[in-house]
C-alpha cells in the first residue's frame, strides 16, 4: 500500500479521507495507526530533557495517535495546525479564550449554537469582553458594527436550527481590514462540503462528535488555524492543559474513512424528505439551504459543494398551540429518537427553542422542528414523519 504522503489535494475527497493521517510504513505495514496511551514520556539523557529535543515530551502535548488525527484534519482543512479538544463547545470556547482579552469587543452571529451564546453571555462577559450579536444575513454591512476594539468575528453557516446562510467571504474581508480574527463553526458542512480557510476564515471549528464520529458515541472537537493564527492557538492548548484521549482520537480517525460516503447518503435522504415536506399542507416552510425556496440558497449554491443531513421545518399552528402540536408530533415518532446532537447513523428530532435570539427573527407561523436524517431508508423515515404530522393535526 502506498503511504499517505502520496495523497494530496488533487485526489478525490473519499480517497483523501481513506488515506489522510495514515502511513502504514511507520507502523510495520499495519493499516491503522496504533492507540498510544501516554502521560510520562522518557528522555534518553538530561540534556535532551532540559531542551525537550525530541518529538514527544508529555502526554498532554500529543501522541502518535492524536497527531495522526491532527494530520488528517490539517489535510482536509488546508490548515497550518489543528488542536483536539474534549467537545464541540470547547472547540468554540478555546479560540475565544485564545484571541480575546478584557476590554475587547466580539461580534457573534445571532443564529449561533445556543451553548456558544451561553458561554459568551456568562464567562466571556465576566472576563471583560463585550459581546454583540449580529444578523446572519448582514454580509459586508458588518462594517457598521466594528468598533476600534473589535478583535473577533464569529460565524456559523448555516445557522444553528434555522439554517441562515452567511456571506463568509464578504464578512471575512471586512473583518480583516480592521485586524479582526474570523472564526467559523463549520460542523454542518464539514470540510467535505465547505473549507472555511479557503473563504477567508482564520480558524475553522468542528464538533467531531457529529459526522466525523458518525456513531453517536464520541465527544470531541477540532480547531484548525491558518499560519498567522496557529502559534497563539497551540500556545493556548499547552497553557490550558487541553488534551483528548487517544482512544477517542482513534475512533474519530476511523470515522473519517467513511464520512464522505455517509454524508452522501445523509444529503440525498435529507433533501428528498425536505422536498417532500415542502408539499405538505401541515408545513408552513422548510428550512434547508439546498432548497431553491430558501432565502440563503444562492449563497449556499455559490460557496458550498453539498449539504448534510440536518434541517428544520415550521409546523403550521396557532400561537397558543405551538408547544402542544410540536409535542404531539414528536411523541408520535417511532423511528426517530428524541435527542440532542446529530451526525450519527440514526434519525433524531427535537422542538427548537428560539427565545434566545436578539436580532434574527424566529419563524412565526408555528413551532420549528429540527430533523437529523440518519441512514435509514427514506420510505421508512417518511412514514414516521407522516405519523407525526397526523398526530399534530389531531392535537
Amino acid at each position: 500500500m502506498a503511504d499517505s504522503g502520496n495523497v494530496n489535494g488533487k485526489a478525490g475527497i473519499n480517497t483523501r479521507l481513506a488515506h489522510s493521517g495514515n502511513n502504514p510504513s511507520d507502523y510495520f505495514g499495519f493499516v491503522n495507526p496504533p492507540v498510544v496511551h501516554a502521560s510520562t514520556v522518557l528522555f534518553p539523557n538530561a540534556k535532551t530533557m532540559e531542551t525537550r529535543a525530541q518529538k514527544y515530551t508529555y502526554g498532554t502535548r500529543g501522541t502518535p495517535t492524536t497527531d495522526a488525527l491532527c494530520d488528517a484534519i490539517n489535510e482536509l482543512e488546508g490548515s497550518a495546525g489543528t488542536i483536539l479538544v474534549s467537545s464541540g463547545l470547547a472547540a468554540v470556547t478555546v479560540p475565544f479564550l485564545t484571541y480575546l482579552s478584557s476590554g475587547d469587543h466580539a461580534l457573534i452571529v445571532d443564529s449561533v449554537y445556543f451553548p456558544t451564546r451561553h458561554f459568551c453571555d456568562t464567562m466571556l462577559k465576566r472576563l471583560g469582553v463585550t459581546v454583540e450579536y449580529y444578523d446572519p444575513m448582514i454580509g459586508a454591512a458588518i462594517e457598521s458594527l466594528i468598533r476600534p476594539n473589535t478583535r473577533l468575528v464569529h460565524t456559523e453557516a448555516p445557522g444553528s436550527n434555522t439554517f441562515e446562510m452567511q456571506d463568509i467571504r464578504a464578512i471575512a474581508d471586512v473583518a480583516h481590514r480592521h485586524g479582526c480574527v474570523v472564526t467559523m463553526d463549520n460542523t454542518w458542512a464539514t470540510p467535505v462540503y465547505f473549507k472555511p480557510l479557503d473563504h477567508g476564515v482564520d480558524v475553522s471549528i468542528h464538533a467531531a462528535t457529529k459526522y466525523p464520529s458518525g456513531h453517536s458515541d464520541i465527544l470531541l472537537g477540532t480547531v484548525s488555524a491558518n499560519a498567522a493564527h496557529w502559534p497563539a492557538l497551540t500556545e493556548a492548548m499547552v497553557t490550558l492543559g487541553i488534551c483528548v484521549s487517544p482512544d477517542d482520537s482513534y475512533q474519530i480517525l476511523r470515522g473519517l474513512r467513511t464520512m464522505g460516503i455517509r454524508l452522501e447518503r445523509h444529503q440525498e435522504s435529507a433533501l428528498a424528505l425536505a422536498q417532500w415536506l415542502e408539499g405538505r399542507d401541515e408545513v408552513a416552510r422548510v428550512l434547508h439551504p439546498a432548497l431553491p425556496s430558501f432565502p440563503g440558497h444562492e449563497l449556499w449554491k455559490r460557496d458550498f459543494t453539498g449539504a448534510s443531513g440536518i434541517f428544520s421545518f415550521v409546523l403550521k399552528a396557532e400561537p397558543d398551540r405551538f408547544k402542544a402540536k410540536a409535542h404531539a408530533f414528536l411523541d408520535a415518532l417511532k423511528l426517530f429518537g428524541l435527542g440532542y446532537s446529530w451526525g450519527g447513523f440514526e434519525s433524531l428530532a427535537l422542538h427548537v427553542g428560539l427565545g434566545d435570539r436578539k436580532v434574527a427573527v424566529a419563524p412565526t407561523e408555528g413551532p420549528v422542528i429540527r430533523l437529523q436524517i440518519g441512514l435509514e431508508d427514506v420510505p421508512d423515515i417518511r412514514r414516521d414523519i407522516e405519523a407525526g404530522l397526523a398526530a399534530a393535526n389531531a392535537a
